[in-house]
């Protein structure tokens, strides 16, 4: 029986879901699909430029795993330049991760969120202080609700 899948940890969405080449209808074409995994997999490597072992420690992955996920990325990449194919991104919702952010002061208690993308927040809405903190593992839970 093989282990259980652990949560992986992805940075954000792609700005685009779907590339293809101009001029032709994506219907007519064959279609190339790149997990959420995948991607981030390029991201971290090529685009930041990150040797393996250090992008998959940010992936909270194995250095194997990210070489195998990097390998099949790069893959599916060159096919779809190669032969023309549709590029997208497979985006499940499930794994799209928290929108929110939790905050919990530690000057009067008061817990409170936050959108993704909008910086630290100042201080404390209740009180003022800038004595917070985001909200860490409750229990047996991760900040991503996956059990540890």
């Amino acid at each position: 029986m093989p282990r259980p899948r652990c949560c992986r940890r992805i940075a954000g969405e792609p700005a685009c879901r779907v590339f293809k080449p101009a001029g032709i209808p994506a219907s007519t074409l064959e279609e190339v699909v790149l997990s959420l995994e995948e991607y981030e997999t390029l991201r971290l490597a090529d685009h930041e430029g990150l040797y393996q072992e250090a992008a998959a420690e940010r992936m909270g992955v194995s250095r194997q795993t990210f070489g195998r996920a990097i390998a099949s990325a790069r893959g599916k990449v060159a096919r779809a330049l190669v032969l023309g194919c549709v590029l997208r991104i497979e985006v499940p919702e499930a794994e799209a991760g928290p929108t929110m952010r939790d905050f919990l002061c530690s000057a009067c208690g008061h817990a409170w969120q936050e959108p993704f993308g909008t910086g630290r927040p100042k201080a404390c809405p209740a009180c003022g202080a800038d004595e917070f903190h985001r909200a860490g593992c409750t229990g047996n839970a991760s900040p991503c609700g996956h059990a540890k």
